[in-house]
């Protein structure tokens, strides 16, 4: 059999060939695309309105110093679907750098194949049969950065993905937390209803003797009958709000409602010291989702070179060896190699990949607009916070003050009932009003914690999360 090697037949015409293809090729590439963006106009140097002088922790929930809190922000974390959906994304994002990475690599394939032919005549029957191995090398050679800067894109989107695991992970322990504080809150406005109603049963015992022996009118029963109902309906409310707040921790852990943990130790203790605030430039390079947004607009700058570039000639490099023999054992003898060089430009598409770059520059333009509007919530949610912690700091203080005033007047008005000085509707509203001031000072309380977890949620950047397929059992206290 032949031997069917490729031989040059003109060396200098080729090499020729080659430097004005090289040439072409290096001044076309000057005019490639790049996509950078150094800096922005959002970038803010000033402090926040107040500071505090506590140090700032990682894992914010834990200046609460709170054992029950730290377990069920940590079982969350193990457990939430919602996070594990944010692992999910982040897996994909990562398969597509991966996906686009491979474009800078030579593709090599093999192939193999085997035929047959039979033909008939009238005298005789031939048959004859071919067996056939190769190797198929294809690259595309990146001149204007198209494929680096698809590559690149993707790269910047998986660690986009990253700071969105991280925002959702901040995200799920200020809803744990929240949500920790405000069932603590209910418990507390479940015992404070108890011990009202303690107190509202006795006074109806006293008034129903005073009814019984002609010192007051029906009138004064039923309205103190009145009173006590209410406290056992209001206690049913509390009961029914705790029992919900129980049940969105449980979807919080992962856990169904039935799951729930039950946790029925706690109370609101002492606020921790306000965390200092620091420097608005700094929480923009902490915050999780600001970096988000600041990656996902660099990855839009690199599909717009990539666009920019597909309107630029491709040039594809292509080899191939092969093999074919009647016998396997022959196949090895004789080669067939060959090269080639693929050039091909776009004349008429229609318009399409202009489009594309159109689409590709408004889809910037509208990244650098949330990269923006980002920054602005992040910097407002902690002025924000700051105002409605010292606020409701001042109206705590004025509610104290009220009850302490009630409590007084309460007093005051109940003795001179007593010495016949006052009627009984002054009584039952000195009563009412303070006892309204009780609630509402909790509640103004559990404000607070919630008004920190804000601020905290707003000050706090990601900390170091692993992937956990266990969760760990929160045991019941």
């Amino acid at each position: 059999m032949s031997n069917n090697r490729l031989q040059p037949a003109n060396v200098p015409n080729r090499r020729c060939a080659w430097f004005c293809f090289g040439l072409i090729f290096l001044l076309l590439a000057a005019c490639a695309p790049v996509a950078t963006r150094q800096g922005s106009t959002y970038q803010p140097q000033g402090s926040f309105s107040t500071t505090g002088q506590a140090q700032r922790a990682e894992q914010w929930w834990t200046t609460f110093e709170d054992p029950t809190l730290d377990r069920l922000v940590n079982q969350a974390l193990s457990g939430n679907l919602n996070l594990q959906v944010a692992w999910d994304r982040l897996d994909l994002a990562q398969a597509v750098v991966r996906k686009a990475g491979a474009d800078l690599i030579p593709q090599l394939n093999s192939e193999a194949g085997f035929s047959t032919n039979r033909s008939r005549t009238s005298s005789h029957t031939d048959s004859s049969q071919s067996y056939n191995l190769g190797l198929v090398a294809s690259y595309e050679v990146d001149l204007w950065g198209r494929v680096r800067s698809t590559r690149d894109a993707a790269e910047l989107d998986a660690l986009a993905s990253e700071e969105n695991l991280h925002t959702a992970a901040l995200t799920l322990s200020s809803q744990v937390a929240t949500t920790w504080f405000q069932l603590l809150e209910q418990r507390g406005q479940i015992e404070i209803l108890k011990q009202q109603q303690h107190t509202n049963e006795q006074a109806l015992e006293l008034i129903n003797l005073q009814f019984r022996t002609g010192q007051i009118g029906i009138a004064d029963l039923l309205q103190q009958r009145q009173v006590v109902e209410s406290r056992r309906g209001e206690q049913a409310l509390a009961a029914g709000r705790a029992q919900v707040l129980q049940n969105q921790l449980a979807v919080l852990l992962g856990l169904s409602p039935d799951q729930a943990p039950q946790l029925t130790t706690g109370k609101l203790g002492e606020l921790p010291p306000l965390p200092t605030t620091g420097l608005q430039s700094d929480l923009l390079k902490r915050r999780p989702d600001v970096r988000a947004a600041w990656l996902q607009l660099q990855a839009s700058d690199q599909r717009v070179a990539a666009a920019v570039a597909d309107r630029f000639p491709r040039l594809s490099l292509t080899g191939r060896a092969s093999t074919s023999d009647e016998k396997i054992e022959d196949l090895f003898d004789d080669w067939l190699a060959s090269l080639a060089a693929n050039l091909l430009a776009p004349l008429i598409d229609g318009g399409r990949r202009q489009a594309e770059v159109e689409r590709s520059q408004a889809v910037a333009a509208e990244n650098f607009h949330i990269y923006g509007q980002t920054v602005l919530e992040a910097l407002a949610e902690v002025e924000n916070a700051l105002t409605q912690e010292q606020r409701q700091q001042e109206y705590l203080v004025s509610i104290n003050s009220q009850l302490e005033l009630a409590e007084q007047a309460a007093g005051q008005i109940h003795d001179r009932y007593l010495n016949g000085a006052e009627e009984y509707q002054r009584v039952l509203g000195a009563l009412l009003s303070k006892q309204f001031l009780q609630r509402t000072q909790l509640s103004a309380r559990g404000e607070l914690f919630v008004n920190r977890i804000n601020l905290c949620r707003a000050l706090a950047g990601g900390w170091e999360i692993s992937r956990q397929l266990k969760q760990p059992t929160l045991q019941g206290e």
